[in-house]
């Protein structure tokens, strides 16, 4: 048996420490779908910081009551009450101290009208989540999000991966 020094624990620590990290914001992230695809408003508010920004192509919501206001809106009420499914792919997460970053995709599904159970996937974005920990617990700061319509601003966010070390 191998001795093990006080390096090997703290190194050993720093890496559990991580792994939590990305457990709880794998966590928080997925609840993002079941979230505005219920109509919780304030459940899908509660995932970015008070302050916190959500810039799509179609537009800016800045602060949880924008975001509240969005899941509430006509169009959105619409979306769920015809039936739909935001979907998220299990991002991409680096995590540095209190502050960390998560790329991938999410597609809306849409219900058919007029069908029983057709769907149609009406946009696939590009994602970039920038999060934070406050008071414990990690939050969305800024989530940018970018249609995979062929525009290179899509492709950069995804650009943004860091390839795991070897």
């Amino acid at each position: 048996m191998t001795e093990t020094t006080a390096g090997d624990l703290e190194a050993l620590v720093r890496r559990v420490r991580v792994m939590e990290d990305k457990w709880q914001i794998l966590e928080l992230l997925s609840a993002y779908g079941p979230a505005v695809d219920s109509g919780s408003a304030d459940a899908t508010a509660e995932i970015w910081t008070e302050d916190g920004e959500y810039d799509v192509d179609s537009g800016r919501l800045c602060g949880r009551g924008e975001l509240r206001a969005m899941v509430g809106s006509a169009p959105h009420q619409g979306f769920i009450t015809e039936g739909s499914a935001h979907m998220l792919s299990l991002p991409h997460v680096e995590v540095d101290g209190d502050r960390a970053v998560a790329i991938g995709h999410t597609q809306l599904v849409l219900k058919v009208p007029g069908t029983t159970a057709d769907f149609q996937v009406a946009r696939i974005t590009a994602n970039r989540w920038e999060l934070v920990r406050t008071d414990g617990r990690w939050r969305v700061e800024r989530r940018v999000a970018r249609l995979l319509d062929g525009r290179s601003e899509a492709r950069a966010l995804l650009g943004g991966v860091v390839p795991p070390a070897g």
